[in-house]
């Protein structure tokens, strides 16, 4: 039986998603500035699928983080998740067009699950104690995208998907580094405690009455250069993607890493005010990765092996795709090029039907 991700002509023709594309493309121009004009350097072939792709995770982390019970949130989303991939989605847009992501790039439903528990963490006020653990939550909220992305390009080698995992730690650790300030108005902190602890201050105690000083600026300093090291790894994907895939990470790549290079030009202070990029700089390094697509990528001198706490997602997405014990292992069934088409017209018929029932 054949590998659907290496199928002939699946990465190469455009996804079509009617009825439901619009609207999560609003959801994703009013959610995220930064997104949508990620995306714009995607290629056509690709939007429509990222656009999907991230507006049921923005209503998911919206569901789990603003409703009144994020475990009862939690277990609808699940639901919904479940009846995607049965290729049963409900009304929503969101679910109707992530159906026929998932199907059609074979994005295994344990990444999507590992994303909804790094909302419910958030929503849960889970504790940080250690560098490792805040990026176990990166690797949650964060690493998974970057995966998905990558299978969504056509890149799901382990290099690849590790590479684009440890991207989107970066970026969170990034995030964090930021919004210290506001998250601390907001009760949370994502700081590891013990590094509180490595110089005598109470994490709970500064949490309680936030202020910025020399140790903060320690701290967010510590962030920004673990995010450095992340981001010259991701650099290293680069080698892993479609040619035409490549200036649009690597502006994302240069755009966040620039954040914290303006934060680190404002003397590390995250608690007064935000760190932004202006949108000059912004155009000049996006004009700059755009020279991505013209030269070959860095690589490695050496392979590099997965940071351990993205290491599970690569796992998760290898044993996707490969025999164990002579047993297929998929959670999306396992279809020919042909067959996968026969079964996106069966469900739009479906949907269409479902639609006129509702009228």
């Amino acid at each position: 039986m054949s590998n659907p991700s290496s199928d002939s002509g699946l990465n190469s023709a455009p996804v079509s998603l009617p009825y439901d594309l619009e609207a999560c493309t609003e959801l994703m121009r009013g959610g995220s500035k930064s997104f949508f004009a990620a995306s714009r350097l995607l290629p056509a072939r690709l939007r429509p699928p990222a656009i999907a792709l991230y507006a049921f995770c923005r209503l998911a982390d919206d569901a789990i983080d603003e409703g009144d019970d994020p475990v009862l949130a939690m277990v609808d989303l699940k639901s919904r998740l479940a009846a995607i991939y049965a290729g049963r989605p409900g009304a929503e847009d969101a679910d109707r067009a992530l159906t026929i992501v998932v199907h059609r790039y074979a994005i295994p439903s344990g990444l999507l699950e590992a994303l909804l528990d790094g909302f419910l963490w958030d929503s849960q006020g889970r504790r940080y104690e250690t560098l490792a653990d805040v990026e176990a939550y990166g690797a949650r909220v964060a690493g998974t995208v970057g995966a998905m992305m990558s299978l969504i390009m056509g890149a799901g080698s382990d290099t690849a998907i590790a590479r684009a995992c440890e991207l989107g730690v970066a970026m969170q650790l990034t995030n964090i580094a930021r919004d210290i300030g506001e998250d601390a108005r907001n009760g949370r902190l994502y700081v590891p405690r013990a590094w509180f602890r490595e110089i005598g201050m109470d994490a709970d105690a500064w949490l309680a009455e936030p202020v910025f000083d020399a140790r903060i600026a320690g701290f967010t300093q510590r962030l920004l250069l673990r995010a450095d090291t992340l981001y010259q790894r991701g650099e290293f994907g680069l080698s892993e993607l479609p040619w035409d895939c490549r200036p649009a990470i690597q502006a994302a790549r240069l755009v966040y890493a620039e954040i914290g290079k303006q934060l680190e030009r404002q003397g590390l202070n995250s608690i007064d005010r935000r760190t932004v990029v202006s949108t000059a700089r912004k155009l000049a390094l996006i004009a700059r990765a755009t020279s991505a697509a013209l030269k070959p990528p860095s690589v490695p001198a050496m392979p590099l092996s997965p940071v351990p706490a993205i290491d599970y997602l690569v796992d998760m997405v290898s044993k996707e795709r490969h025999l164990i014990d002579g047993n297929k292992i998929w959670t999306v069934p396992v279809r020919s090029f042909d067959q996968r088409v026969e079964w996106m017209l069966d469900l739009f018929s479906r949907l269409e039907q479902r639609e006129k029932a509702e009228r």
